[in-house]
């Protein structure tokens, strides 16, 4: 079993992707870190208790994360618009009794890395502050983790909230920029194969029909992102649902439905034109080699196989 930390900021796609995780015998969840991003970030870390409960796994712990970038002010508004205004698709699913712990995420990134090095694999699903925070404080937190996966970035397809970013680079460059750099190994799943990824109708209907309180909570949720899927003429009415955070939990159950290939990318950080993009040459430039496999190619009808048979037979 991959032992894994979850980073993330709760979010429909991330209880899609987290409720695969914990359905999946390959991965052993140990803790998940909240941080900002589709809400402020005491949401999130609510929300990741929700989806804890949802699943039957309360033992996993939640910590309180970043509250902001590095060295931005978050955007205004949150994603309540793909969202809903909890986060959750507008359920108002009741809090659990157990509390988040007050104890700061990056903080506990490091100690569960460090206390083992090269066994802890980071799922970042959300921005990449909390990590970059880790790697600010603990200098050898690059090299000691076993790998980074990164939902995110998009090299030969337009960006999601600029021409050129994906959201979780663009709302922090700078932290996105120290992780890329620091000489950890990182894998990327961005747009590039974010957007071939569709969970069908048909597969929520089968979803949908399971008696799992986990399938139940997604069911509800996933009408509130599609609609916004629609709205945006990123997908047809009845044509299913993108969870863009369900590939990178894919790729730590199987790097096999990938095609991944090394790149050299830096983060912009200056530009306001261009910021967060993921700027990519597959040679090695200057003498310096590839800091990134990027996936750019799916086996999507495998993926979104593999995500509805364990979402629908989820049984805590």
């Amino acid at each position: 079993m991959k032992r894994v930390i979850i980073d993330t900021d709760p979010g429909i796609d991330d209880a899609a992707a987290i409720f695969l995780a914990l359905a999946s015998p390959e991965l052993s969840v140990e803790a998940i870190t909240a941080v900002y991003g589709n809400g402020p970030v005491e949401q999130c870390a609510d929300n990741a208790l929700r989806i804890l409960q949802a699943a039957g796994r309360p033992d996993i712990p939640v910590y309180l994360g970043a509250a902001k970038p590095l060295l931005r002010s978050p955007t205004k508004g949150w994603a309540g618009h793909v969202h809903g205004g909890d986060g959750l698709g507008g359920l108002d699913i009741p809090l659990p009794t157990k509390s988040v712990s007050q104890r700061h995420g990056a903080l506990e990134i490091i100690d569960r890395v460090m206390s083992s090095p090269g066994e802890i694999t980071i799922l970042s699903l959300g921005r990449l502050t909390n990590v970059a925070l880790a790697m600010s404080l603990e200098a050898r937190l690059a090299k000691s983790v076993a790998g980074i996966i990164v939902m995110g970035g998009a090299l030969f397809v337009p960006g999601n909230v600029s021409p050129v970013a994906s959201a979780n680079l663009f709302e922090d460059p700078e932290a996105a920029a120290l992780v890329y750099s620091s000489g950890a190994p990182l894998v990327q799943v961005g747009l590039d194969v974010c957007n071939q990824v569709a969970v069908s109708q048909a597969q929520l209907d089968r979803i949908g029909k399971s008696d799992g309180p986990a399938a139940r909570l997604l069911a509800a949720a996933t009408p509130r992102i599609q609609q916004y899927y629609v709205q945006q003429g990123l997908l047809e009415a009845g044509a299913g649902v993108r969870y863009n955070d369900v590939p990178a939990v894919a790729y730590a159950v199987d790097s096999g439905l990938f095609r991944a290939f090394p790149f050299y990318v830096e983060i912009e950080s200056n530009s306001p034109l261009t910021r967060g993009q993921t700027v990519a040459a597959p040679e090695i430039i200057g003498g310096r080699p590839a800091n990134v496999t990027a996936c750019l190619e799916v086996d999507a009808p495998r993926l979104t196989e593999l995500f509805t048979s364990r979402i629908a037979g989820y049984q805590p």
